[in-house]
């Protein structure tokens, strides 16, 4: 299976095949979805809803790593919060065809949150509180963690590696994200926060608002993490963060301290984003979906953004 193009080989066939394998009687209907770091598709079935199957990246995670994501979404469930939660089959929630990992999902529909209404903040305030209620009970011991060294320094050197970048920035570049790292980490050892399982991906589109209110998708990112990092994109305005926190202070207290780490959150997603499409560059889906970092303008502007984002840490 090739690295750079590892879906080559998920022909549509190949799909209902693993569907029918987990014991479900398709209809023949296969509707691919918007997802960029996995494959996922809406099945058919016969006489019944359809369903959603979502293929894993090869090599991205290990078959425990995804086991402590799965379990982490069906405890969330069994607590009756509104996450979308894998199909137990025959005992297990991750199946292989053809050398595929997969897992199946209930269909969940639903529109893009308000984030403008402060109603519809406070109540996911409300359950991304119950949900890091459950998420401090434990660890993840497989998923790691948002730190400096997975979402800066990694992800900065597989962009330096990356023919992406331009020669003529490439040690600038170098020099920035290293300093940014060390700053990050110095800003987190001065304030160590409570780490909990958390979501890590927590932002409008993986978020789906139905009459009956929010429900979550995709904890395909969940990591150990301070329960901000959930929480800060989902607010646009200090205004928004403010309505999230007071229905999260609800259910659970919130450290404020954590409100420095806002900006530093928001240098290692830039840093990891970047990295993230230079290392999948060779999938075709990401050249299509973002052209724009193959042009040198793109990164010598994401260069600038790290300038600025030094500059307001060191303030």
């Amino acid at each position: 299976m090739s690295s750079t193009a590892p879906y080559a080989q998920l022909s549509p066939a190949l799909v209902l095949d693993a569907v029918e394998a987990a014991g479900f009687r398709t209809d023949g209907r296969l509707l691919a979805l918007p997802s960029y770091e996995n494959r996922v598709y809406q099945v058919g079935l016969d006489a019944a809803a359809p369903l959603v199957v979502k293929f894993y990246r090869p090599a991205r995670w290990s078959d425990a790593a995804i086991a402590e994501e799965h379990a982490f979404a069906l405890e969330l469930a069994q607590a009756e919060l509104p996450v979308v939660a894998p199909l137990v089959i025959d005992g297990t929630t991750l199946c292989t065809q053809s050398g595929f990992r997969y897992a199946l999902y209930p269909r969940r529909g639903g529109r893009a949150p308000e984030l403008e209404s402060n109603e519809h903040l406070a109540w996911m305030g409300r359950l991304l509180a119950r949900i890091h209620l459950i998420g401090a009970r434990d660890r993840f011991a497989q998923r790691g963690a948002i730190d400096a060294q997975t979402f800066i320094r990694a992800a900065a050197n597989a962009s330096l590696q990356s023919d992406l970048l331009p020669p003529s920035i490439r040690d600038a570049y170098r020099t920035r994200t290293q300093a940014l790292a060390s700053m990050i980490e110095a800003r987190f050892a001065a304030n160590p926060p409570r780490l909990l399982r958390a979501h890590g991906d927590c932002h409008a589109g993986n978020v789906l608002w139905t009459d009956d209110g929010p429900h979550f998708v995709d904890l395909d990112d969940a990591r150990m993490a301070p329960a901000v990092q959930d929480l800060w994109m989902l607010a646009p305005t200090p205004q928004a963060l403010d309505a999230l926190l007071e229905g999260y202070a609800q259910f659970r207290d919130f450290d404020y301290a954590e409100l420095a780490l806002v900006e530093p959150l928001r240098i290692l997603r830039q840093v990891h984003w970047a990295g993230w499409v230079a290392a999948r560059w060779g999938d075709p889906a990401f050249p299509r979906a973002f052209p724009q970092v193959g042009e040198a303008r793109w990164w010598e502007g994401h260069l600038r953004d790290l300038g600025e984002a030094a500059a307001r840490l060191e303030d």
